[in-house]
């Protein structure tokens, strides 16, 4: 499956490098937004480092919670069309996944540098919820906790006639799906210069 994503996508975040994309018409415009982030879930969202906090200490956190953390699982994936982009989404019950994303959100949000007001200003103009609203101003991010949904992105925002003939196309495409789906590792992964993301470490779910 990830094979797949970063071929789908054109970016390789494990190795860091291009990926080769299928000869589709259109493919490259469509998945051009979550290209740099390379094919994954996030469980907490991209963040500045905080002034006092280097790159190995949020590596040791990061090793130390996964420690703390066991497994997740759900029955599978299905393709979606999530606010008018196409990802793969969980199936049955996803307690084990908002358990580990909360976990992800919560033990390290030390090393969150605090959101700048010109990129709070920017989430809010998506019309958020009064608890969404208050998750911004808590987490830094709207779409934490109880208002996270897990998802593997496939694709930008499309056009309404788009979704239909796109997810046909991905369908047609996809690899078999692991069922069950389980979380049993989180990744660290950092931004480059060059504004693309690439993996710094795997850390396996030990709790």
């Amino acid at each position: 499956m990830a094979d797949f994503g970063a071929a789908w996508l054109g970016w390789d975040v494990v190795q860091g490098r291009a990926a080769h994309q299928p000869g589709l018409p259109g493919l490259d415009d469509i998945t051009m937004t979550p290209r740099k982030y390379g094919f994954h879930g996030t469980l907490k969202p991209p963040f500045r480092l905080a002034d006092g906090y280097t790159a190995g200490d949020l590596q040791s956190a990061v090793a130390k919670l996964a420690e703390s953390l066991t497994p997740a699982r759900c029955d599978g994936l299905q393709l979606t069309s999530m606010g008018g982009f196409l990802a793969l989404t969980p199936q049955g019950d996803t307690s084990g996944l908002q358990r580990v994303a909360g976990a992800c959100v919560q033990a390290l949000d030390a090393f969150r540098a605090p959101a700048s007001e010109a990129e709070t200003a920017r989430r809010r103009q998506a019309g958020l919820s009064a608890r969404q609203d208050a998750l911004l101003q808590q987490w830094g991010y709207p779409y934490v906790m109880d208002a996270f949904r897990f998802h593997l992105t496939l694709s930008g925002r499309l056009d309404p006639d788009e979704i239909t003939q796109w997810s046909d196309t991905v369908q047609d495409r996809l690899p078999e799906l692991p069922a069950p789906f389980v979380i049993d590792q989180i990744a660290l992964c950092g931004e480059r210069s060059d504004g693309c993301f690439e993996l710094t470490h795997r850390y396996t779910l030990t709790g």
